[in-house]
């Protein structure tokens, strides 16, 4: 059973676990993954290429719970759309918790599916194959190409039929085994901190801020320390000293918009943690570790050098923009250097990054983990440093070593 819940109430996508359908054309993904929602989330035709782009749905979905199923074109697509079609798909790999490879079990497997599979293990994402259409001939459940597939791989299977439901609760019941282990009690911050401590969120309102509303690292932050039973105070720089003024006792910790780390550190006592919101992210989706190191090469840059500035999502460009205005503008500046910058957003990352000696990225409040370590990882294997806004700008401003402090007993693996 799948049911979709109130915007109000509902986990972050970038929170869930990510369930992605491939296969090739007319395999039947769309119909299994309309059997498994018990939805017609996705277009389901005989016609070759029905689906054109990578369909996402954030979802309740028993015995998962909160998921984002992905239905993708088929990877077997041709011609120079085609091909287009078949690297959006293969792009849908960076944040797949879990895939499911759909195949006619009439058919068998195709070189393309076998080529997937290699993925799926070399970027080491559990998968599990859906053998579907078994009500079309139960005497051929498994073809030669199925035998010979069979003799050189080992996967777990399910026999499906998303026409007549056959096999779809047993799938399901799989993909819920294979979610456990994925599942991490993870916390932003609470674990750090003890039932009642006090903390102040420094949140400037600019012109780049949504009206009526904050941003989601601030919601996200403040809903946790709620669920750790901690109080949190909410400000704007000005009144930050003013807050501060008027408790009896000093806050157990102080989070800051990345933006105004330069004027919030002289404002908080020295004795006080002080970190930011980008910080607690790169710890939260697994990056911190990187990111300290990259923040760190901003000391070997040289003139002439590219650097690219990526973004999660995708926002009207303000002209104080952190991304596009005030990163470079604080890298230059902090390094005395002339250099190169280049930018992306939402879901485009480049496939080489052989021209760029540090990849800055955002938060990645709006990235599930698997995608950000994803880029990480990219960035690694091309020998290309990697840090996230709040680090950087904690490097810029001398307190890189005291944001971290709140993690004193992590820091041994900074």
């Amino acid at each position: 059973m799948a049911r979709e819940t109130s915007d109000f109430n509902r986990t972050p996508s970038a929170n869930r676990l990510h369930i992605s359908f491939f296969g090739r054309r007319n395999a039947g993904k769309s119909s299994v993954v309309n059997a498994i929602t018990g939805q017609e989330l996705s277009i389901v035709s005989q016609v070759l290429g029905t689906t054109t782009d990578p369909v996402k749905k954030a979802m309740e979905l028993l015995p998962l719970g909160p998921v984002v199923i992905i239905d993708t074109p088929g990877i077997d697509d041709s011609g120079e759309v085609g091909e287009k079609r078949v690297e959006k798909t293969l792009q849908i790999l960076r944040q797949t918790d879990i895939a499911v490879l759909v195949i006619d079990h009439f058919i068998g497997f195709s070189s393309e599916d076998l080529n997937l599979i290699d993925q799926f293990k070399e970027k080491q994402i559990p998968f599990i194959v859906a053998m579907n259409k078994v009500d079309l001939d139960m005497e051929s459940l498994t073809s030669d190409a199925d035998r010979n597939t069979q003799e050189n791989y080992t996967f777990p299977r399910v026999l499906v039929s998303a026409l007549t439901g056959q096999g779809i609760e047993d799938l399901k019941e799989k993909l819920g085994q294979m979610a456990k282990p994925l599942k991490k009690d993870r916390q932003l911050i609470t674990d750090r901190l003890k039932e009642g401590d006090l903390v102040i969120l420094v949140t400037p309102i600019d012109s780049s801020a949504p009206q009526g509303r904050l941003i989601l690292p601030q919601v996200q932050t403040i809903r946790n320390l709620l669920d750790g039973h901690c109080s949190c105070m909410v400000t704007q720089l000005p009144q930050l000293r003013s807050c501060l003024k008027a408790l009896r006792c000093p806050p157990a910790l102080v989070i800051t918009d990345s933006q105004v780390f330069g004027q919030v550190k002289e404002i908080v006592p020295e004795d006080v943690p002080l970190t930011s919101f980008s910080i607690l992210f790169a710890r939260f989706k697994g990056i911190l570790n990187a990111a300290v190191g990259g923040a760190k090469k901003l000391k070997e840059l040289k003139d002439g050098d590219c650097l690219l500035i990526s973004e999660g999502c995708t926002h009207h460009r303000q002209c104080e923009d952190i991304g596009t205005v005030k990163l470079p503008a604080w890298i230059e500046k902090y390094t005395g250097k002339k250099l190169q910058f280049r930018f992306t957003s939402g879901g485009e990352f480049p496939r080489d990054l052989s021209n760029y000696e540090l990849i800055v990225h955002c938060g990645g409040c709006m990235l599930n983990e698997r995608e950000m370590l994803s880029r990480m990882k990219q960035a690694e294997t091309a020998g290309v440093a990697f840090t996230n806004y709040g680090t950087l700008i904690a490097q810029i401003n001398g307190i890189l070593d005291r944001s971290l402090e709140i993690f004193y007993d992590e820091k041994q693996n900074h």
